[in-house]
Formats: C-alpha cells, structure tokens, sequence
C-alpha cells in the first residue's frame, strides 16, 4: 500500500488551496482512518481559509462533509471495521466529560472537535477521525450525492424534526439555495404543509418541483403577511444569510411560533419585543447534529429519496470547487469527487 496521499491545503489564511503530497496519517487510539470518496464544499471553509476561525493550526486540511470507507482502526475501537461505508460531518468528536456531554448534549459540548478546523478533513485521499464522530452510511446512497447530506442535510432535517412542528402544521421555507433546497424536501417528507419563500416568479417552478405546496415570491409584497393569509407558519426555516429579512419573517409565525435560523450572519436580527410578546413567538438557532444525527439524516434521505443537487469537481480542481461555490455561482452545493 502507498505510504503517501493527496491532499488540499491551506498552507496559511488568506492563501490560495495547495495540493500536497503528505505521509499517509496512523490512526491513534479511538480513531478511525477513512478512504474519502467525496467531500462537500460547504459555505462554513471559508472561515477556515480565510483566517476568521478561532484556534485553527495551519496548515490545515478542510471538508467536513465527507463519505468514504474505513481503511484501518486504531486500538480500542470496536463499533468500526475496514470496508465499512462511513462519513463525518461538522461534529467532529467530543470530551464526554463536560456539563453538556454529561447531559448527553454533544453537539453543544464545550470542548468540541469541529472536522477540518481541529483536525484534517475531507479534501484528501485519506483522513482521520475520533471513533465517536463517524456516521454509517446507507449502501443505497451514492457517495458523490450524499456528501453535502453530512452538513446541509443533517442541519435541515435535524433543526425541523425537534423543531416542535407536527405533521400538518405550516412550515416556511426561505430561500431555495443549498440549504434550502434540502430544507423544502425534508419538510414535505416530514408531513408539513409546506410553503418556500424565495425572490422572483421564476423559483416557483423550482419550489413545487422540491415539493413546496406553495410558493411565495418576496419580491412581490410582505411574505409575512403573505404567510399570515394562509394560517401564520409554525415555523419558519430561515436558511439565507439575511439578517435583515429574518427580522421581518417573525410577523409571519403564527402563535408559538419559531423562527429557526440556519444562515449565519454576523449583522444582529433586529426584532421588537411586541413581534415576540403578544404570540409567544421565539427566535432559535440550531447546529448540525452528532454522528448518530447524521446517520439519522441519511437513513431518512435514503428511505424518503431526499437527495441534494451537486455540482462535482476533481480534488486537484479544489481551489475552481471552491470559488464556484463562494460566488454563489453554484445553484445548490459543490463536492469534490476524490474517489471514483
């Protein structure tokens, strides 16, 4: 077997991707080595390769959106075996030990692992994980088009199912991107009445075809009391990184309702106590999911037929991979295809 890999690098912040031939890396105790197959390009690897995440050592390796098989286990691990399909996502492994992983809350743990900013990821022909952040990946799902599942996916279909919402409730989603597109999926799937919220007439098409039961164009008119007319929203999933849209979206929750936003932004969500107060109205965030999570997300996708809309580039096209999608060129999510 080769004792060496390819990998994609940024060598510092700010700096171009680099592929590099590198060792091939040795699982220590309690991790996993994966043959990567596919990797997502998600919207969050630009705050590694530019510099604004905290505490990341460079050079780093992003992707944490990944799909492969286990090629070799280290010493203590039993729940994986090679040849095993598997992912990681955007939770990378916990302490067990804190207040939140004491409380079984391991996404929120307080010294988290986050793949590809604390340790190596997915844009590489071979990378390593702690045991606890491996997801097992349905073999009816195409590697290549479940990628982006591990970090869109999870993250929409996670925040709706604990979102309180039941089936039949009236469930917005705004904006039909590359959360988006997953998020109006999972809604219908999941039983709610399900209405997308986008710019322009020319998404409606689109929207109904994801499986909206109705389409609301923001350009024409208040979507709020758009949404009012119809019932008021249980929820509404606010996948666009608009803060400023988010704000004006509470008027159109009905009572108890949520806005669950998923499109970050560092611009404050401008709100008035009297949208909140007099409907008992709130405003959530929501993070991806654990590895159980993830598999939860797959197996779901797979038995529901939710799947994601890829565009595929090679890993020594990262850097092309890259700018499509933080150009917002790409209609919905980018993967770079390391394995054939």
């Amino acid at each position: 077997m080769a004792r060496t890999m390819r990998a994609v690098e940024v060598t510092k912040p700010g700096t171009p991707f680099r592929l590099v031939e590198r060792p091939l890396p040795d699982p220590a105790r309690a991790q996993v080595r994966i043959a990567v197959e596919a990797c997502g390009v998600c919207h969050s690897d630009a705050y590694l390769k530019e510099g604004h995440f905290p505490g990341v050592v460079y050079p780093r390796v992003p992707g944490h959106e990944l799909i492969g098989r286990v090629d070799f286990v280290g010493e203590g691990v039993t729940a994986w075996k090679p040849g095993q399909r598997v992912g990681v996502g955007w939770h990378g492994g916990h302490c067990f030990v804190c207040e939140a992983c004491r409380s079984g809350d391991f996404i929120l743990c307080e010294n988290g692992l986050i793949c590809g900013f604390s340790y190596d990821g997915g844009y590489a022909e071979y990378m390593i994980a702690p045991q606890e952040a491996v997801a097992a990946v349905p073999d009816s799902l195409d590697s290549v088009a479940a990628a982006p599942l591990l970090c869109a996916g999870v993250t929409t279909f996670n925040s709706l199912r604990n979102s309180g919402a039941r089936s039949g409730d009236l469930v917005a989603v705004h904006a039909i991107g590359g959360l988006g597109h997953l998020g109006i999926q999972y809604a219908r799937k999941l039983g709610f009445r399900t209405i997308a919220l986008s710019r322009g007439a020319d998404k409606r098409a689109l929207a109904l075809e994801l499986g909206a039961h109705d389409y609301i164009d923001t350009d024409k008119g208040d979507p709020a009391a758009a949404l009012q007319k119809l019932g008021g929203a249980r929820v509404i999933l606010a996948t666009a990184p608009s803060a400023q849209l988010s704000g004006k979206l509470v008027d159109g929750l009905a009572r108890n309702g949520t806005l669950l936003v998923l499109g970050a932004t560092p611009e404050p969500i401008q709100v008035s106590p009297f949208q909140l107060i007099g409907k008992r109205r709130r405003i959530q965030g929501w993070p991806s999911g654990t590895a159980k999570d993830s598999e939860e997300t797959l197996s779901f996708s797979a038995l529901s037929g939710v799947a994601s809309r890829n565009e595929v580039f090679p890993l020594d096209k990262a850097e092309a991979a890259y700018e499509r999608m933080i150009s917002n060129k790409a209609r919905f999510r980018v993967v770079i295809q390391v394995r054939r």
